[in-house]
């Protein structure tokens, strides 16, 4: 008898370590029915939502920004822009070139304003960009229209706008059209001479100047990889002063194609906004690239300006 009320005391201890030993093991094997009941508590499901949307954000920097290692944006499409500057150190890219007193950069920098240019009058010569597109287009993801020289992107080609279409252009455009486009080019110009505090009158307008549109295509031609990062006073000789004007939203027109100076360990970016005018001396202190586009269009007019008189270019007049 003994034995067995000793059998009979230790079954129950036997039982309880073995029931405690269990309690980790069941926390890894919970059925689902049980793990179903642990995710309705509210703080557990809170707690689960929150640590998503955080992945969710993380992963959406990371895709927005961290590609093109952007570490500060300089002006944001939401925001109204009355008239920010930094100022840079020039670059020796202008000692190789004939220097203009005056005009040839000494004071470096970049700038964006949101007050020279309305959105209307962005809308209004958008429609000039998009009527003389019309026409043509790149096969791949970047068409260009110059209405000075009169190129014009054409499947993988560019072709003389004035000369393949000839009398036919009266019916695309209109003389407000070009007057329209005059006027937007004189208040760019009166920016950048204020910005760097030159005379307007020694600015040049300078080739090539020309609307662009980008879209997500496949590039067919080195003229389609717009994304490379360049210097416009290597790649254009002529170019002491550069200037963008954006003609479309970004993340509401067209994800991606974000304007972005490249530095060391710290790009920078501008977001376009229809209206919003950027520009920059065009030495290798504003190394540069466009992001790729990844969805929808975007249109931009790039005007750039020369010291050179010997290089300036008259403005368009209408055919």
């Amino acid at each position: 008898m003994a034995p067995q009320r000793r059998a009979a005391t230790k079954a129950p201890e036997g039982n309880g370590a073995a029931e405690r030993r269990n309690r980790s093991s069941t926390k890894k094997d919970r059925s689902p029915r049980e793990v179903q009941r642990l995710w309705q508590r509210p703080w557990l499901r809170t707690a689960g939502l929150g640590a998503g949307l955080v992945l969710t954000a993380l992963l959406l920097w990371s895709n927005l920004g961290a590609e093109d290692g952007v570490t500060e944006v300089l002006a944001r499409r939401g925001e109204v822009v009355a008239g920010r500057f930094i100022e840079v150190p020039c670059s020796e890219d202008y000692d190789s070139h004939r220097r203009f007193e005056g005009c040839t950069p000494r004071k470096c920098g970049r700038g964006v304003t949101d007050v020279v240019i309305t959105r209307e009058e962005a809308e209004q010569i958008r429609s000039i960009a998009e009527k003389g597109l019309s026409l043509g287009g790149s096969d791949g993801g970047a068409s260009i229209l110059d209405l000075h020289s009169g190129a014009l992107s054409v499947g993988k080609h560019f072709v003389n706008l004035y000369r393949y279409f000839g009398d036919k252009i009266q019916n695309i455009f209109s003389e407000e059209d070009f007057q329209l486009y005059r006027e937007v080019r004189q208040k760019v110009q009166l920016t950048i001479a204020e910005a760097f505090g030159i005379s307007a009158s020694s600015l040049h307008l300078t080739k090539p100047t020309f609307f662009s549109r980008i879209n997500s295509t496949e590039a067919r031609t080195a003229h389609d990889e717009y994304w490379h990062a360049h210097v416009d006073k290597v790649t254009y000789g002529s170019f002491d002063y550069t200037s963008l004007l954006y003609l479309s939203d970004y993340l509401e027109d067209f994800g991606g194609g974000r304007f972005v100076f490249m530095e060391e360990g710290a790009n920078k970016t501008v977001e376009p906004r229809a209206g919003r005018v950027s520009f920059f001396t065009s030495g290798s202190e504003n190394l540069h690239r466009v992001e790729k586009v990844h969805w929808g269009t975007r249109y931009a007019i790039t005007i750039a300006f020369s010291c050179n008189p010997d290089h300036g270019i008259e403005d368009p007049a209408f055919p």
